[in-house]
């Protein structure tokens, strides 16, 4: 239980870029544990109630809201991390499914640190063990010459483990955890005795995330999609709270970099206007539009250009984000690979942006050519 607590009483340095949740949100889940009198599964730093909380936030409480998205779908999910299946987060990129898996480890075991970064590169010992060879050589295999990965020391713990992109990993790599989900043990052969058998304790799981697009590059095998329960992340539905989440996030993450002005409502309502409409392949009205290929468009990298924009406009500009601020940095997000999306985007623009009767809007049309710059 030492690594629950200890990752409590770091405290969140000013330089750094990104603190992982249990330190950015130390104050809240230290309130809710104080708070806490629910009944907690075995191994739960916080009670299910509590966990809930944390995610889905509670104004009378002072606890923020972090994930925006159905609290069935928080509920199933806390309910699948208690019992012996793992979760594994499916959606389109960017819904947040990361930041989702963050929080509840945060909240459940007081760490999201054990963490696997799937990819065509990840192999057996970066997710379950590994050894240190200079020991190696001098000792043999010891439990000192062996070094833990994520997989070893969550089981170890009793702590959550994070596995980002398990479709990008190779089939080999995926079916080494078909033993650790269905008999909870981790089987060494190196060592001897006892030791070739690590039991998890109470508290451990696997949080796993997949892209939509990206399944089918490595297809999970069926007796491994048996021992997770899968949940969909869908993208934002409602305009208001995706607007608000890119105004909350934004203002955030400019306020990290020493920009103090977010860009306004105005610059806002056009960028993720552009990107929902884009995103669905229809207009407000339901007038159909062609799909970006290249790009997923989603809220996170919605999130990504209002930051730019405000940077541009701070350190480039005039200190006010605009329409044409805003146009510069579109490009990037929403052009990549895929030059066909540039010729899409500028029809989004004459056939939609220039229909609408809003100052914001066709300030956002007139400058159009920068997309291209």
């Amino acid at each position: 239980m030492a690594a629950k607590n200890a990752t409590a009483q770091v405290a969140a340095p000013d330089s750094i870029q990104r603190p992982p949740a249990e330190v950015l949100y130390a104050d809240e889940l230290a309130r809710l544990a104080a708070d806490d009198s629910g009944p907690k599964p075995p191994g739960w730093s916080l009670s299910p109630r509590a966990v809930r909380t944390f995610v889905v936030g509670d104004e009378g409480r002072g606890i923020r809201r972090k994930f925006v998205g159905a609290p069935s779908l928080v509920e199933r999910a806390m309910v699948s991390l208690a019992t012996n299946r793992g979760l594994l987060l499916v959606g389109q990129p960017g819904t947040a499914k990361s930041l989702l898996s963050e929080l509840f480890a945060a909240a459940i075991c007081g760490t999201s640190r054990l963490t696997i970064q799937g990819s065509a590169a990840t192999t057996d010992d970066q997710i379950k063990y590994s050894w240190n060879y200079a020991l190696l050589l001098a000792e043999g295999p010891t439990t000192r010459a062996l070094v833990p990965a994520p997989i070893y020391q969550g089981m170890l713990r009793g702590a959550i483990v994070r596995f980002e992109e398990i479709t990008r990993c190779p089939l080999e790599v995926q079916d080494a955890l078909l033993a650790v989900l269905s008999d909870r043990v981790l089987a060494i052969p190196e060592l001897p005795g006892s030791d070739s058998q690590l039991f998890a304790r109470d508290g451990f799981n696997i949080i796993a995330t997949a892209n939509t697009r990206d399944l089918g590059v490595n297809e999970m095998s069926a007796a491994l999609k048996r021992r997770f329960n899968f949940e969909t992340v869908f993208p934002i539905a409602d305009f208001q709270e995706e607007m608000a989440l890119v105004r909350e996030e934004s203002t955030r993450q400019l306020a990290r970099v020493g920009v103090a002005e977010a860009p306004g409502d105005d610059v806002l309502e056009v960028l993720v206007t552009t990107f929902r409409e884009l995103r669905d392949g229809r207009t407000g009205d339901g007038s159909p539009l062609d799909r970006l290929t290249g790009t997923a468009l989603s809220t996170a990298e919605a999130v990504g250009v209002a930051c730019a924009v405000g940077v541009h406009a701070h350190y480039l500009g005039n200190g006010v984000a605009s329409a044409d601020d805003l146009a510069l940095c579109l490009g990037g997000a929403a052009v990549k690979d895929d030059r066909e999306d540039l010729a899409k985007l500028l029809r989004y623009m004459e056939q939609r942006i220039a229909k609408i009767e809003k100052p914001n809007f066709r300030a956002f049309y007139q400058a159009r050519r920068r997309l291209d710059e």
